[in-house]
C-alpha cells in the first residue's frame, strides 16, 4: 500500500508540474475569456489515458505499477475536474453562457471522445 501511494504521488507530482506548464503556457498564447489552458490539458489527458489504459489491456507491455504511475499518478494530477468546474462557474457567474455551455459540453464529450480514441488506437496497433 505504501508504495503504490508513492509511485501515485510521484506520477501525481510529475503530473501536475506538466499541466501547470502546458495550461500556463497555452493561456499565456492565447488571451481569451475561455479557458483554454485547462480545456486543453483535460482533452490530452484524456487522451493519455485511453492509450495508457489501451497499452495496459493488451497484454504484458505494462506493469501494474506503470499503470498505477501513469493513470491514477500522471492522468490524474494532469487533468483537473476541479479546475473545469471553478471555470465552468466563473463563466456562468460573468454571464458568458454561451461560453459556459461550449466549454462544459464539449470538455465532456471531447474528453469521452479523446478515451475512447486513445483505446482504439492502442488496439489497432
Amino acid at each position: 500500500m505504501v508504495k503504490s501511494f508513492i509511485i501515485a504521488g510521484i506520477g501525481g507530482f510529475l503530473g501536475s508540474g506538466a499541466r501547470f506548464l502546458v495550461s500556463r503556457f497555452i493561456q499565456i498564447s492565447y488571451t481569451s475569456v475561455f479557458p483554454w489552458g485547462t480545456f486543453t490539458v483535460n482533452i490530452i489527458g484524456s487522451l493519455l489515458i485511453g492509450i495508457f489504459f489501451g497499452i495496459s489491456e493488451r497484454g504484458n507491455f505494462m506493469s501494474a505499477e506503470w499503470r498505477l504511475f501513469l493513470t491514477v499518478g500522471f492522468c490524474g494530477g494532469f487533468t483537473t475536474f476541479s479546475s473545469l468546474a471553478n471555470d465552468s462557474f466563473l463563466l456562468f457567474q460573468s454571464k458568458e453562457f454561451f461560453r459556459f455551455a461550449g466549454y462544459a459540453s464539449l470538455s465532456f464529450m471531447l474528453g469521452l471522445l479523446a478515451v475512447f480514441l486513445g483505446r482504439t488506437l492502442i488496439k489497432l496497433l
